[in-house]
């Protein structure tokens, strides 16, 4: 369900590695049909109780979101309706699948990384209309890190995982250390 290195890095470093469905697709049923969707109001209530177990039952004290593909919409639009209350203190989202009818701002206030591959067939941080908004109309914030990465290292899986979790590692470190934020990756 999630990268073994993924969590493992985390773990190396001190975090603890909680997981939470997000994907509004559902699995397939016996047939090999696709159930009716998840809805939004499930992947919010699923991120609220998972962030409520955190704080209270397990004493957590900052939360970091990382949600990746079909995954990140939700995530990022649940801190955008919980922006008063921040309940988590960074979001990460990785190839953001937000559609191409997805247009609008979302302010969510904690801070942002957006990981995003470069190049002919992926997203480009470089057609950013503004600040915090990626290519296609999708504003984030005033907080966002675009960490673009080079389809050209891609043929080399090692290489192009190491060079992810070290500018993940750099942005979680200047985020945590309180060191300058809004910079491109």
């Amino acid at each position: 369900f999630a990268p073994a290195d993924l969590a493992r890095w985390y773990n190396e470093r001190g975090f603890h590695f909680y997981v939470t469905d997000l994907d509004m697709r559902e699995p397939l049923d016996g047939a090999g049909r696709r159930k009716a969707q998840r809805s939004l109001r499930a992947c919010f209530a699923a991120l609220d109780a998972a962030c409520q177990h955190l704080r209270q039952a397990d004493g957590i004290d900052a939360i970091i979101l990382s949600a990746a593909d079909n995954a990140a919409p939700p995530a990022a639009l649940w801190c955008h309706a919980r922006r008063a209350a921040r309940p988590v203190d960074a979001l990460i989202l990785s190839s953001p699948d937000f559609g191409k009818g997805f247009r609008g701002r979302l302010d969510i206030s904690c801070p942002v990384l957006v990981i995003a591959a470069s190049g002919p067939q992926g997203r480009r941080s470089a057609g950013r209309t503004g600040r915090g908004s990626q290519s296609g109309g999708v504003r984030l914030g005033q907080h966002v890190t675009w960490l673009s990465l080079d389809q050209a290292h891609a043929a080399d899986g090692t290489a192009a995982r190491k060079r992810l979790f070290d500018e993940m590692g750099r942005w979680l470190g200047a985020y945590m250390y309180g060191q300058v934020r809004d910079q491109l990756l």
